[in-house]
């Protein structure tokens, strides 16, 4: 898969989460995803059509996603619950947001589907492209959380 097309994502994850939550965010070495099992316990996932077709998702670890939405909120969240479900859809939106507006600059230009929410322990996420599955793990002080971006061939 061409980097060009996921390091717009991982800029965006970085910069929707340190701007919105006021989280310090590490991307971690990015590696081909082989199975459907989600890294975490929420995730949000993400259709998107245009140059390509394929799928973005954002997964979270409960601590990771709990101490991001407190600080969002600016109160303290203790568990899952809908607000955490549509935190996570909201956060999934913006960083395909601007993730797109990145790729637009370069002339490859995407349309965005409304974002699914998969919550539980030991989930899966179906990406709807036969493209490899990039995994970007991310480090906070609350915990860790994965992208996945996923492009057909």
């Amino acid at each position: 898969m061409d980097v060009k097309l996921v390091n717009p994502f991982i800029n965006a994850t970085i910069n929707v989460l340190e701007t919105m939550a006021f989280v310090r965010v590490t991307a971690g070495k990015p590696y081909v995803k082989t199975d459907n099992q989600a890294v975490g316990d929420v995730s949000g996932v993400l259709g998107l059509t245009g140059v390509a077709n394929g799928t973005i998702s954002v997964t979270f670890e409960e601590n990771c996603i709990l101490t991001i939405v407190s600080k969002m909120f600016g109160e303290t969240m203790d568990s899952l619950n809908h607000e955490i479900a549509d935190a996570v859809g909201e956060l999934t939106n913006m960083i395909s947001g601007q993730a797109r507006r990145e790729l637009e600059d370069i002339g490859k230009v995407f349309k965005a589907a409304i974002p699914s929410v998969i919550t539980g322990h030991n989930h899966s996420i179906t990406h709807y492209s036969d493209g490899p599955k990039i995994a970007i793990p991310f480090n906070t002080e609350g915990g860790d959380f994965t992208i996945e971006v996923c492009f057909e061939r």
